[in-house]
């Protein structure tokens, strides 16, 4: 882009001297820098060496045209203000110059004061055209900051909404000591059998975070009805069974989360379409609610709770087996059975005793 405030010069192009030197002359008196060619290569070969401003162009030059010349100027410098000169007023190469972006044409002889007025509204034009052009490209680098500082803030806003909601599900989880830390345990295994399913490492960290989130609704819950040891009445399990649906209903204004709020609506559907909340079944149901849903029954499974002992992961996977293509999917029970083996390699290698 050219400088609007640099030095005005003017390349005078004709192959006729006697008009060159009478051009020059004038110009001169008037204050600009003025430079001469008589063919199109020497105009070319001062505009690569020069900053011009603008350009006084015949239309005949002994080795080109100046219409096929307009391209090779703009090419070396797209500002120049070119002013076509021609000994034949034709209205059809006038407008086919100025499409090709001349700024005027004018017919000799030439009116000096015609000539003075062209040039300095062609300067005008060209000046103004390089402020909005300077204008453009600041406003665009401005939305771009802004954007990405918008960005910025989003994230912010999004991380601290999040973590906000994972406090309050390790607050409600602390008040039951056979809760506790239950979402941070399925978080991490979900994420695991999400890697055992060659999921990718952006659905990895989602079911990761759809761990944590996956019981929210539970704040909807009542207290008494949470921490009950004994079994549930069918009006406190129908209770019980709106987590879900408070818990997407609480996560849905968060778009940022996107599929998770799906997972936490679904993580108790049944393979064979026997859960809730809607009863969905098989691949019907989103792939990290199945992920969620075989995590879970296993945390279960591990936790001692005041109706069950605690079961090894052996015998807590055996148990699930009968589960398998009934009320989880299979596939997602065959990656929880591979990332449970691994984890007790895991522990194997981590033992000082072997």
């Amino acid at each position: 882009m050219a400088d609007p405030a640099a030095p005005v010069a003017i390349l005078i192009v004709d192959d006729e001297e006697p008009i060159r030197n009478a051009l020059r002359k004038f110009l001169v008196q008037q204050g600009y820098e003025v430079s001469v060619a008589g063919t199109a290569a020497e105009a070319v070969a001062v505009a690569r060496r020069q900053r011009l401003t603008g350009v006084l162009l015949d239309m005949r030059l002994p080795d080109k045209s100046g219409m096929d010349l307009l391209p090779d100027l703009f090419e070396i410098d797209p500002d120049l203000a070119i002013l076509m000169l021609t000994a034949v007023n034709d209205a059809a190469t006038a407008a086919l110059c100025l499409q090709r972006g001349a700024t005027d044409y004018l017919t000799k002889p030439l009116d000096l004061n015609d000539l003075d007025t062209a040039l300095r509204h062609a300067l005008r034009r060209r000046g103004t055209r390089i402020e909005e052009q300077g204008l453009q490209h600041w406003l665009k680098e401005e939305v771009a900051v802004q954007s990405a500082e918008l960005r910025r803030e989003r994230a912010k806003l999004e991380q601290v909404t999040t973590a906000t909601l994972e406090a309050l599900v390790n607050a409600l989880e602390a008040k039951d000591e056979y809760l506790r830390g239950h979402s941070a345990r399925v978080a991490d295994l979900a994420a695991q059998v999400a890697s055992e399913m060659g999921l990718d490492d952006e659905q990895v960290e989602q079911l990761r975070r759809a761990g944590r989130l996956h019981d929210i609704g539970k704040i909807g819950i009542s207290e008494h009805v949470l921490q009950k040891h004994g079994p549930l009445t069918p009006e406190e399990f129908t209770h019980v069974k709106e987590h879900v649906t408070i818990g997407s209903q609480i996560l849905s204004p968060l778009t940022h989360l996107g599929d998770i709020i799906t997972f936490v609506r679904h993580h108790h559907e049944h393979w064979d379409g026997g859960g809730y909340p809607d009863g969905l079944k098989g691949a019907q149901i989103p792939l990290g609610a199945r992920v969620l849903g075989v995590v879970e029954i296993y945390d279960a499974l591990t936790t001692a709770r005041p109706y069950q002992e605690r079961m090894d992961p052996d015998a807590a996977v055996a148990r699930m087996k009968d589960l398998s293509g009934r009320i989880i999917d299979p596939t997602a029970y065959a990656a929880l059975v591979r990332a449970v083996e691994r984890r007790r390699n895991l522990v194997f290698l981590d033992d000082p005793r072997h």
